[in-house]
């Protein structure tokens, strides 16, 4: 399986992070001409080191490649990384290291700052992967890397033909399937299988504003709430995906 089709990417955490795990797949770095700042010496110096072509351009013309003005100064023509793991793989892995498994799946997450933000959340907490259906996610693209700050680099984005029967397979390795919903009687601080669980997590949240579909909401486990007591009624899914993963992580080491 292979990410999405990326040409470029932009901002010093995603081109930092590349630089370390896979310099070879830069083909060149674009850089502003009138930056000179510690930051950019340091990015240039390891891409010199790399190998790696380097071209001073215009501001405008990295605005242009980026497809946004917020691109740091910095912009590089990459090939896109072959997706190292199945999700069995992935798993099989997982288990023969002894962890237990720490997923997110997300169900109509369309928005890419969104899957960012999720991404760099998931990699903070050492969530071993995020999975989305095909038909209803956004893509790895340059926008998502920026966002991420280098997790799209580090955490397997792995996207599924049918969310419902992966939940199904995730169940059969005896992983608990735990999503998210306002209507939820429990809280994700009340939840017992959730604290029993013995095989590892994965954690379900939809779009926001639309939460999990039906078919995906019924092939959980179990559905909890994030307690909210102030005048919001719903949060962010990325913060939400925040909450749900250091809850594991915080119970995992206590």
């Amino acid at each position: 399986m292979t990410e999405a089709p990326r040409k470029v990417l932009y901002g010093f955490h995603a081109l930092s992070t590349r630089l370390k795990i896979a310099p070879a797949s830069i083909e060149m770095i674009l850089v502003d001409a009138s930056r000179r700042d510690a930051r950019m010496k340091g990015l240039l110096a390891r891409a010199v080191e790399a190998g790696i072509k380097v071209v001073e351009s215009e501001g405008l013309q990295l605005d242009r490649l980026a497809r946004t003005d917020r691109h740091q100064g910095v912009v590089a023509k990459v090939e896109p990384l072959k997706q190292q793991h199945s999700l069995d793989d992935l798993l099989d892995e997982v288990a023969a290291r002894g962890e237990k498994p720490l997923l997110l799946l997300l169900d109509g997450v369309t928005d890419p700052h969104n899957l960012g933000a999720c991404l760099r959340v998931a990699d903070g907490a050492g969530a071993h992967a995020v999975i989305a259906p095909r038909d209803h996610a956004v893509g790895l693209n340059a926008t998502v890397a920026k966002v991420a700050s280098g997790a799209a680099e580090s955490v397997p984005y792995l996207m599924v033909t049918n969310l419902a029967r992966t939940l199904g397979e995730l169940k059969e390795r005896e992983i608990l399937c735990v999503g998210t919903s306002d209507q939820a009687e429990a809280s994700l601080y009340q939840c017992a299988p959730l604290r029993d669980a013995k095989q590892g997590v994965a954690w379900v949240l939809g779009a926001e504003g639309h939460g999990l579909r039906q078919l995906t909401a019924k092939t959980c486990d179990v559905l909890v709430s994030i307690p909210m007591r102030g005048a919001v009624e719903s949060l962010n899914v990325s913060v939400a995906a925040g909450i749900c993963l250091y809850e594991s992580l915080r119970q995992r080491e206590n």
